[in-house]
């Protein structure tokens, strides 16, 4: 006969899952309402694995999410420590992430879809699929168009086969409600639906920092002031991408860095390369716009 009792200690210190969420903290600034939702869902993953232990039979809980939000807001990032978790408490045998887009499911001619699609699955099964721009699959406008084949080989294997993957649909928040609107099947497979949101002015300064500590790299004090000036000025444009852009900007940056150096020629000091300057964030476009 089952115990009647269980040790929550006992269970967190055996799957190590506070790790994967105390690394998520580390990985990510903000995100707070995104955190939250993560802790709730592994929460409910083990008072479930807590209940089994005890002969307290149920139908395991729904895994398939949804993920929405703009580009750059840790969508992946999440997607990735999601399979981790899954894979410790002992819902994904391998704990993997396979991450793909339309391209990679859908194919150009008849007959090429299905085993385009299916080679995927095999590929993911045991752990996550990530589907990023979901709404890509679907083309309303074309009737004949290939997406609903993969759509209709998701939908059965979410199904039949949930016990051995997790599907993840990701892209930007309008899109994916008129998708689900429009593919009324995964809306009833998604238990989960986590809205990832823009990150403040200040949390995209923490970013920069954290992405320049881990490759060593430092914002002198005008240089940090520069970096607030780009953030407040690339937040307000229409391609901006969130962290994604941060970092494309800082590589920009390190680029100019090199260069300024290389110009100079000599000695150079370990801090020097080590330091990002004003210069090196305001040669950017940003702050000189062509003119109209």
């Amino acid at each position: 006969m089952p115990g009647d009792s269980v040790d929550f200690n006992e269970v967190l210190e055996e799957t190590h899952v506070m790790d994967v969420i105390a690394q998520l903290d580390q990985e990510l600034i903000g995100l707070e309402p995104v955190k939250g939702r993560i802790r709730e869902i592994a929460a409910l993953l083990l008072v479930d694995k807590l209940r089994r232990n005890l002969g307290l039979a149920a139908p395991p809980p729904s895994l398939h999410m949804s993920f929405t939000g703009n580009p750059g807001t840790g969508k992946t990032t999440v997607a990735l420590r999601m399979a981790e978790i899954l894979h410790r408490l002992g819902y994904c045998r391998k704990g993997h992430m396979v991450a793909v887009t339309r391209d990679d499911l859908v194919g150009q001619y008849i007959g090429h879809t299905a085993p385009k699609t299916k080679e995927v699955l095999k590929r993911a099964m045991g752990g996550v699929l990530f589907i990023d721009e979901a709404y890509y699959l679907f083309r309303e406008e074309n009737e004949r168009d290939y997406g609903q084949e993969t759509i209709e080989i998701l939908l059965q294997v979410m199904e039949n086969q949930r016990d051995d993957l997790v599907v993840i649909l990701a892209g930007y928040k309008d899109r994916m409600q008129k998708f689900f609107q429009s593919n009324p099947g995964f809306r009833s497979r998604v238990a989960h639906h986590v809205d990832f949101p823009d990150y403040e002015p200040q949390e995209l300064l923490k970013i920069g920092h954290l992405m320049l500590a881990q490759q060593h790299y430092v914002l002198s004090e005008e240089a940090r002031v520069a970096m607030e000036q780009y953030i407040d000025r690339r937040v307000l444009q229409p391609d901006f991408a969130n962290a994604r852009s941060i970092r494309n900007a800082l590589d920009r940056a390190r680029l100019r860095q090199a260069a300024r150096l290389f110009a100079q020629g000599g000695q150079v000091t370990r801090e020097a390369l080590m330091t990002i300057e004003p210069e090196d964030i305001r040669a950017s476009r940003v702050f000189h716009p062509s003119p109209v």
